[in-house]
């Protein structure tokens, strides 16, 4: 209604302008032009006032509705009014910066690609270009295995068994849902991807489809690994994803229960995009089982935080990195070192006998699970220069895949031959 009232006096007021112009011009040709500069409209209306009145009138009538119109915008939203008054809506609007480094040339299906998004979340990369419901332009991979570090792969056109499964979808302006393609063999595949802090992987990226399908990508790109965002090194609480939710609630209960000690359960189905709901959440505190129903709200301020949490941050903690996790064993005796060792390695494996003595398990067959379920199985490499664990799973022909892990992320490794 108030946008009706200001709108209409503008015309109003607007039409009465017009009217004063041709009546002046009907007095004559030199006052109708000098009517067109405000100086000379008001020196015009003063010398011809009975010809300019009606005109003036109208002109003045349209003020009723623009103040009536501005005065219910003001109570109803008075922040509104204010970018309307300091004319912000003429500036131009400036563009945020883009929250991924993606260089990409060539083509998906005979189209340039610019895709704006790109996730690995889990097993799925996913290359997204538009910001509607639907791609205007997407590439999925899916790969064989879930991806808890590095992600080295090449795939030939020859190669076979479990490849990644590419698909490839396009939305057509005359279209109301995409179209999509999908191949699991005969296509070229390179990506050596290599973790970003915080959450971010980014890398070389190659990938060739069969002629019929018009496809050849070939760069760099970067992709988030799971819903957080980051902005000043810190998580952005004001994001709605159940990563960010995540993180929050395990915050919440580590100060809580003062332990680091928490596992967090599956979350139910999240109520997003919303201002606050509540929850029964199911976690692991120090080795026992709790289900703690609490609510969640976001404010502009603080973004997503538990009601009534007022509990102290915990002290920060000295993480030892694997020389100094070494250097901190206690040493062998003289008597122990003779003592012949098993044959079968696996009796007595753990993670810091590996991080101890590396090059005793390289090329031995493992199974690694991390703290968020995730499941990687191959031949032990050994521990790179930041102290993770690298393992390298062959998938067919000369396809491989690498995957590095900090130690502080395994739940449980397990080697899978002695």
């Amino acid at each position: 209604m108030d946008a009706l009232l200001i709108l209409g006096g503008f015309l109003l007021i607007l039409a009465g302008l017009v009217w004063l112009v041709m009546r002046a011009f009907g007095t004559g040709l030199l006052w109708g032009w000098a009517s067109l500069l405000p100086p000379f409209t008001l020196l015009y209306v003063l010398r011809h006032w009975r010809s300019a009145r009606q005109a003036l009138g109208l002109s003045a009538l349209g003020f009723i509705p623009l103040i009536v119109g501005l005065s219910l915008l003001a109570s109803q939203d008075s922040q509104r009014l204010h970018a309307l008054l300091s004319l912000q809506w003429l500036k131009p609007e400036v563009q945020a910066p883009a929250e991924l480094s993606i260089a990409l040339h060539g083509e998906l299906h005979g189209q340039p690609f610019l895709p704006q998004q790109g996730e690995l979340l889990g097993s799925v990369l996913s290359l997204r270009e538009g910001q509607d419901f639907f791609a205007s332009r997407e590439l999925v991979i899916r790969l064989p295995q879930p991806v808890t570090g590095a992600l080295r792969l090449d795939v030939l056109p020859g190669d076979q068994g479990p490849l990644p499964e590419i698909e490839v979808s396009w939305l057509l302006p005359e279209q109301e849902l995409p179209e999509a393609r999908r191949l699991s063999h005969g296509y070229t595949l390179h990506l050596d991807l290599q973790p970003l802090p915080p959450n971010k992987l980014a890398g070389d990226f190659h990938l060739v489809l069969p002629a019929q399908f018009k496809t050849t990508l070939s760069g760099r790109v970067e992709v988030f690994r799971n819903g957080l965002r980051y902005r000043d090194g810190k998580v952005d609480r004001h994001v709605d994803s159940s990563d960010t939710l995540a993180y929050v609630i395990v915050d919440y209960l580590q100060r809580r229960f003062a332990t680091r000690s928490v596992q967090l359960g599956d979350l139910p189905a999240l109520p997003l995009p919303a201002d606050s709901f509540e929850l029964t959440v199911e976690a692991q505190i120090n080795g026992q089982a709790q289900r703690l129903p609490m609510r969640l709200n976001k404010s502009t301020s603080r973004g997503w935080a538990v009601e009534a949490d007022r509990f102290a941050p915990l002290p920060e903690r000295t993480v030892l990195t694997p020389a100094l996790q070494a250097q901190a064993m206690p040493m062998q005796t003289a008597s122990s070192a003779r003592i012949s060792r098993p044959l079968d390695r696996r009796l007595r494996f753990s993670l810091e006998g590996l991080l101890r003595s590396p090059s005793r398990y390289e090329n031995l067959s493992m199974r690694v699970s991390t703290a968020r379920g995730n499941t990687a199985q191959g031949r032990f490499q050994g521990v790179d220069q930041q102290g993770r664990l690298v393992i390298r799973q062959r998938l067919s022909g000369s396809g491989a895949a690498s995957y590095t892990l900090r130690p502080e992320e395994i739940s449980t490794i397990e080697l899978l031959e002695p």
